[in-house]
């Protein structure tokens, strides 16, 4: 099979709209969990969200910001510096029939459907915008980007709830080391956080309340004062393509991802079951070629939930066994919150910039850690380390679907 190179990568998160600036604020530990605005909350009960400060003013034209929904807008502008970086497009003859787009989100436009039931059963209008179904259909971020670049590869959109983008990034794996593309930009988005979407999430008891004393320190991975999770919002893009193709132009070479484990529990919809989280990092080694002991970090799951936690840690020490002693964890969900569809994908940007730059993310705000989670936590601050070779990135959905992701050093 063909080897698969990660010549660029975009961001648009809580922590920056660029992916220095979000490397910057996760080595900082800068949290961009925050009190929400009341016209976002309603009267869904929920307190605390990662939130973006969006302005699109001076990214697209008026009347284009007008028929995209938020979430295809990150998607946009997440893709777009990805494949600027590359230098991917730089050349006009590049052959767009072998570039493709894999994405994944979970919602969708969820603004743009939100709109619209306020308008019909709110204000009593049954006459919603001509575009609302284009703009809230869940492939419309991806479709977007292609249209944007004139990439007429393969097309796929994966809507796995937290593991989406994780999935994207797989499948797009796997078309470029099988010959479908010679490139793929991969990735996801989430613009979720509408009262609609609120509410149903705080219906499930799943989400963290507000820390009194600092609400930027709501989401705790790990820690035995966990409450649960905080939803974000945001989107995160790479440049796949052939590792040999990226050489030949002599591009920047991130990583190789090399690794894709992908597995159903077929347990239950939200319990997550710590045999089919096993199953998925055994594959994605296994497809890597690499052992437990040569991963040096591994970017988790780590959603604050009382029982989501403990699975995932039993998973890892399942799968590492004494190796387990000497990899690095952390959950960098403690910083931007939890992006559902686009979660895989902004904290497989974060396990990159670790392999890439040798400092790893903390789990921001973990100073009681669980004796039912022993992992080798990265706690509170950043940690300096020699240069790694491999890192793991696991995404682990409701429905039972588990995705985790391997990269290398080039």
């Amino acid at each position: 099979m063909r080897r698969v190179a990660v010549t660029g990568a975009g961001v648009v998160s809580p922590l920056g709209i660029t992916l220095h600036e979000f490397h910057d604020s996760l080595i900082e530990g800068r949290s961009g969990i925050r009190r929400l605005a009341p016209e976002i909350t309603e009267r869904s009960g929920v307190q605390v969200g990662a939130t973006i400060d969006w302005n699109p003013a001076g990214l697209f034209k008026e009347a284009e910001a007008a028929n995209l929904d938020r979430v295809a807008q990150f998607a946009l502008t997440a893709a777009g510096q990805a494949i600027a970086e590359s230098g991917l497009l730089a050349d006009a003859a590049a052959p767009r029939e072998r570039i493709g787009v894999s994405w994944g989100t979970g919602m969708g436009g969820a603004h743009t459907t939100e709109a619209s039931y306020k308008q019909v059963y709110g204000a009593g209008e049954w006459r919603v915008r001509p575009l609302t179904v284009v703009m809230g259909m869940a492939n419309a971020a991806g479709s977007n980007v292609a249209v944007r670049h004139g990439l007429r590869g393969p097309f796929g959109n994966y809507s796995t709830a937290c593991s989406s983008s994780a999935m994207a990034l797989g499948e797009a794996m796997r078309a470029i080391a099988y010959g479908r593309a010679d490139a793929m930009i991969a990735g996801g988005s989430e613009a979720l956080l509408v009262p609609g979407v609120l509410v149903a999430w705080q219906a499930l008891r799943t989400l963290a309340p507000a820390d009194a004393a600092n609400p930027a320190a709501s989401c705790k991975p790990f820690d035995k004062r966990r409450g649960g999770l905080v939803l974000g919002e945001g989107a995160a893009a790479f440049v796949l393509e052939e590792e040999s193709r990226a050489r030949a132009r002599g591009a920047k070479i991130y990583a190789l991802l090399t690794g894709y484990g992908n597995s159903c529990d077929a347990v239950h919809m939200s319990r997550p079951d710590r045999d089919g989280q096993v199953r998925a990092m055994r594959e994605a080694l296994a497809e890597s070629r690499l052992s437990p002991q040569d991963i040096g970090y591994i970017n988790a799951h780590g959603t604050a939930t009382a029982v989501g936690d403990v699975v995932e840690a039993e998973a890892i020490n399942a799968v590492f066994g004494a190796a387990a002693r000497d990899v690095w964890v952390s959950s960098t969900k403690s910083l931007h919150g939890h992006l559902l569809g686009g979660s895989g994908a902004l904290e497989f940007a974060a396990a990159l910039l670790a392999l890439d730059r040798g400092i790893l993310p903390p789990t921001a705000f973990l100073e009681q850690p669980d004796p039912a989670c022993a992992l080798r936590h990265v706690t509170r601050v950043a940690e300096r380390v020699e240069k790694l070779r491999a890192v793991m990135s696991n995404s682990f959905a409701f429905g039972g679907s588990n995705v985790v992701l391997v990269a290398e050093r080039p």
